[in-house]
């Protein structure tokens, strides 16, 4: 079971406006954050849901190559707003919503790349 990952990021203050704008859609928010002062090294800002951060950016710089992260979510709504949400905070399309039959039949998927080119996605795997 993994408890939390995350990316580095080229521009904190920009990919944490990002961040906070694409996952209110699916009712993450940012819960925790720290300065470098506190990590020692860089900034860091922990978005989750339920006061847990479970996804973390940091200051470090972008990662290379970039990475793939999906979060699930319970409706295909969701996901539609998640690929709004993003694309209104200067995400680029990756994937518009849809079906990905390749995966299964019931695979609802969006995908926008972060201001770091990350590609990240929203997928809802329960029946239309």
């Amino acid at each position: 079971m993994i408890d939390h990952t995350g990316v580095g990021v080229s521009d904190f203050a920009k990919s944490k406006i990002f961040y906070g704008t694409a996952f209110a859609a699916i009712g993450y928010e940012l819960v925790k954050e720290f300065p470098a002062s506190v990590t020692g090294t860089v900034d860091v800002a922990g978005f989750g849901a339920g006061g847990k951060p479970d996804f973390w950016i940091s200051g470090s710089g972008a990662n290379t190559p970039p990475i793939h992260v999906a979060f699930r979510v319970a409706t295909r709504a969701e996901v539609d707003a998640f690929h709004a949400a993003g694309l209104a905070a200067g995400g680029s399309d990756n994937g518009a919503p849809g079906i990905r039959a390749h995966y299964h039949p019931h695979y609802y998927g969006a995908f926008v790349r972060d201001p770091d080119g990350h590609n990240i996605e929203a997928v809802c795997h329960a029946p239309g």
